[in-house]
């Protein structure tokens, strides 16, 4: 295939080590560098400016989706630069796209750089694992490393399904199908449904994004699969609250119950910007331990953090600890990590007591 005029672009994020390139009608382009957003030295893009660049990597089924909703997702490769997983949409002054940079190989968890518990999940037979964090914290990265794990060292009928595709997977020992909504399947809840007649061991779902898709994946995950999936919470805690309150009241003991025997392990994570450039990972880790399944079944998940503080041993840990850890390693500010802290009183006054100076506004614990 030819290159097309957006390749260029595409090509020189990549060169510059951008995570996310930004075109908008009334904007120069612009990408995001370590965090933080840089615009292209180039004119400011017009409605048909983006849309000369955009409309020739569409198929007619996506430009037909934007035209209908105002919007589409898909996911668009450079030939030796790497994949992008492309948002494209309508906004005030007209037409935008927004491109995350997806790496042409999988990134292993030791790549990454996380701690010897998280591979723990991807040992699981059975249940529910879930990797949680805010919209551009690497969970689908997170996720394609433990599905990457799993495929070299047993064998498994994975299958996947994701809007859009970030991550191609060969396979190795087990064997992966790979399904993209709007693309192969109508929606996740229905690729769900068939899914689990397909003799899955593994499947992979990209967001739990409502009751009825969580309802399906706790439902094979009790079932004996190993499920694995995303949701947009930044830790263990607000995950199951986030999880339960998807359903009507009268469900929710029920599915408080399915929760309590299906679920495994929540690795919340958020990206902070690291000390020298680039940015790094801060993990919550939880794992599924008869405390865990008490509290989930009694509505008290303010009791997570206290199990996961009890956990340390088996590699649990909380937000707040690895922020603290990543303060103390040098890797990040410590007004960075009071930023993405769960319990900022708390926090500040750790930051306090070790010697990490604040702002006298910022310094100040609330209430």
């Amino acid at each position: 295939m030819s290159e097309t005029r957006i390749d260029r672009f595409l090509r020189l994020a990549a060169d510059r080590g951008a995570s996310d390139l930004h075109l908008a009608a009334g904007q120069p382009p612009m990408m995001r560098i370590a965090g933080e957003l840089d615009a292209v030295r180039y004119r400011i893009l017009d409605e048909t400016e983006v849309k000369s660049l955009v409309q020739p990597i569409c198929r007619d089924s996506q430009w037909r989706r934007l035209e209908e909703n105002g919007e589409c997702d898909f996911a668009y490769e450079v030939p030796g630069v790497a994949r992008f997983r492309a948002n494209v949409f309508r906004q005030l002054r007209g037409l935008s796209a927004s491109f995350r940079m997806i790496p042409t190989e999988v990134v292993t968890l030791e790549q990454l750089g996380f701690p010897d518990s998280v591979r723990l999940a991807a040992g699981f037979d059975s249940g529910l694992i879930l990797v949680t964090g805010p919209t551009g914290a690497g969970k689908s990265t997170t996720l394609a490393a433990l599905v990457d794990l799993i495929n070299r060292e047993r064998s498994a009928n994975i299958v996947t399904v994701e809007d859009p595709i970030e991550f191609v997977h060969e396979n190795h020992l087990s064997v992966l199908h790979q399904r993209e909504v709007g693309t192969h399947t109508r929606s996740f809840a229905s690729a769900l449904e068939v899914a689990l007649r397909e003799d899955p061991d593994v499947i992979l779902v990209g967001e739990l994004r409502d009751a009825e898709v969580i309802d399906i994946a706790l439902r094979a995950a009790d079932a004996g699969l190993l499920v694995l999936g995303t949701m947009h919470t930044n830790s263990a805690a607000k995950t199951l609250d986030r999880m339960l309150a998807a359903f009507p009241a009268d469900r929710r003991d029920g599915i408080a119950q399915t929760v309590a025997t299906a679920l495994r392990a929540v690795i919340a994570q958020q990206l902070i910007r690291r000390v020298g450039g680039g940015r790094i990972a801060a993990l919550e880790i939880l794992f599924a331990s008869p405390a865990l399944s008490s509290a989930i079944r009694e509505g008290q998940t303010n009791k997570i953090v206290d199990i996961i503080r009890s956990g340390r041993s088996q590699g649990m840990v909380t937000m707040d600890s690895s922020l603290r850890a990543l303060i103390e390693q040098g890797q990040i500010e410590p007004l960075s990590a009071l930023d993405r802290a769960i319990d900022k009183d708390p926090f500040r006054r750790w930051l306090a007591e070790h010697g990490y100076e604040l702002p006298a506004d910022i310094a100040t614990p609330s209430g």
